[in-house]
Parts: C-alpha cells; structure tokens; sequence
C-alpha cells in the first residue's frame, strides 16, 4: 500500500499540484468508483457532477423567447431562447458547487438579468474581461482560469478555440463581437477526463488539446450557428461529431448546443440521421433536454 501511495504522490507532484496529490493519495488507496454525470439542460447549459462536485456550465436560464435573435445571424426573427427549460431552476441549481461561464455571449450567460444564481457561489471565467463584466453584475467570488486552475479536488484546464472562421475574425465589428471563448478540460484520480470544447470551430488547438489530454468525453458545440453573409460556422457542425468519432477512437462524443438559439442550423434529428448514416451511434451521445448521461471507472 506504501508503494502505491508513493508512486501517486510522484506522478501528481509530476502534474504540479499538491492539493490534487492527496486526493490522488486517498482515491488511490480505496480503489473508488468515482462518478461522473453529464446532465444536458437546455443549449450549451450542462450541470456537470465530477468527483464529488458539481458545476453548472454556460447558464442560460431565461424563459422561453426572453430575448430578440442576434441580428445579422440566422432566423433572427426568432426570439431566443426558442424552447424553454425542462426542469424548474430550482431545481437545476440544487447541489451545484461552482459555475463555469467559458464566455459571455448571451446564450452562455445571461446571470445579470436574474438572482437564480447566488451572488456568493465561485463562478469561473476565461479573463479579465469577462470577470469584470460579471463583478459588476454584482457577483462577489469570480476566478479567472488560467492554464490549470484546481477547485477541491478537480483540476480543471483552460484551452482555447476560435468562436468563427478567419474571414469573419478579418471583418471589424465581427471579429470583435465573436471574441474570444474558453474550452475546460476536467481531471480527477480515479474519473474520466472530460472535454468541454466550447464554442469554437475545428482548429489545430482542439487536435492539440485532444493529443496531450485523450479525454475519454468529448463535448461538442455542435448547431452550426450562422452569420448572414458568411460562408462557414461560428460554432462546430455534424462533420465534426464524425472527425471527433475518428479522431478519438476510445471516446464518447456528446453533442450539444442545438435547437434553443435562432442561429442554430443543425438539429437534434438532423445529426441523428447523420449518426445513423455514418454508424457511428456506438460512442455518439446527442441528449434531450434534461437528460442525464453517467460514466463511471474503477481505479
């Protein structure tokens, strides 16, 4: 049981933290099962349980048709969101330790027109932008993620993207409307990694970050969002579910962010014909609002 311990502690000093080293310790030395619950809310919202905490990402809590489309994006004559909630936000609050917000479009966080979140819960951010904007909003315990933040236990990895292709990060105001957004990657001894790639299209940072992470979930922002008068999306498509399906061989793929937004041209039944045509249902996930996907590994 020493050698065990040992060799944890040297392979967690290796990843650079101490805290994570002695969760590692007493992971190890049970030989837990430590869960892990994907629970799909509504757009790209996830409630995500993970080693024993709990985080709410990219809320979005409004009701159903709160907000006008964004202009100059597809079907923006919808108002948004365009379905409501499954559950009561109570509800979809209950338990929740901290809130990751990977940027602050409005379909990403929409925490300054409402009090369901409590202005003293740790809500993580991408950089000091979108901190401040959230400060002012009056919450009170906002983290900027930089590189590998740890929170009780679980470490979780800043990685990047591009929210749109080259040609509308050329064009001002465009580039600057777009941004920047976040992806995080979750880690824990004894839990499945997780990728959360967030709103970004395929780059050489995501095939970077699959390489030195190999997570074993994927979760892919998948609508096809549009901007009239581009070619191309601001966000990943069905052609991505498939290149995640071959380029992660060992992975589940879960694909989000689809049929809540005015902008989205990909829905659910849409990629699930895809899925079917291509025979790839084996390891792609494409949830119902509410539903809760569950992984577990023994260690």
């Amino acid at each position: 049981m020493k050698s065990i311990k040992v060799l944890v502690i040297a392979m967690a000093l290796a990843m650079g933290s101490t805290s994570f080293t002695a969760h590692a310790g007493a992971t190890a030395a049970t030989g837990a099962t430590v869960q892990v619950q994907v629970q799909q809310i509504r757009n790209a919202t996830a409630k995500i349980q993970y080693a024993g905490k709990t985080f709410l990402v990219d809320p979005f809590l409004a009701k159903k048709g709160t907000y006008p489309g964004f202009p100059g994006t597809f079907h923006s004559e919808l108002r948004n969101p365009t379905i409501e909630l499954p559950l009561p936000v109570k509800d979809i609050m209950k338990g929740v330790d901290a809130v990751i917000v990977t940027h602050t479009h409005l379909d990403h966080w929409d925490g300054g027109d409402h009090n369901f979140i409590p202005k003293a819960m740790p809500l993580f951010v991408q950089h000091e932008a979108d901190a401040a904007l959230i400060r002012g909003q009056g919450y009170t315990d906002v983290r900027i993620m930089t590189g590998s933040t740890e929170f009780e236990g679980v470490r979780l990895t800043k990685t990047g993207g591009q929210h749109g292709t080259d040609e509308m990060y050329g064009k001002k105001p465009l580039g600057d409307m777009l941004g920047e957004a976040m992806g995080v990657v979750f880690q824990a001894p004894g839990a499945k990694t997780v990728y959360i790639v967030g709103d970004t299209v395929w780059n050489a940072t995501v095939d970077g970050t699959l390489a030195k992470f190999n997570p074993d979930v994927v979760i892919l922002n998948t609508g096809d969002a549009r901007m009239k008068g581009y070619t191309g999306s601001i966000i990943m498509g069905k052609d991505d579910v498939l290149h995640a399906y071959q380029a992660m061989p060992n992975a589940t793929i879960i694909a989000t962010h689809m049929d809540a937004i005015n902008h989205m041209t990909l829905s659910r039944k849409e990629l699930r014909d895809h899925v079917k045509e291509h025979k790839i249902g084996d390891r792609v996930r494409i949830p119902a609002d509410g539903e809760v996907l569950t992984f577990a590994v023994v260690k």
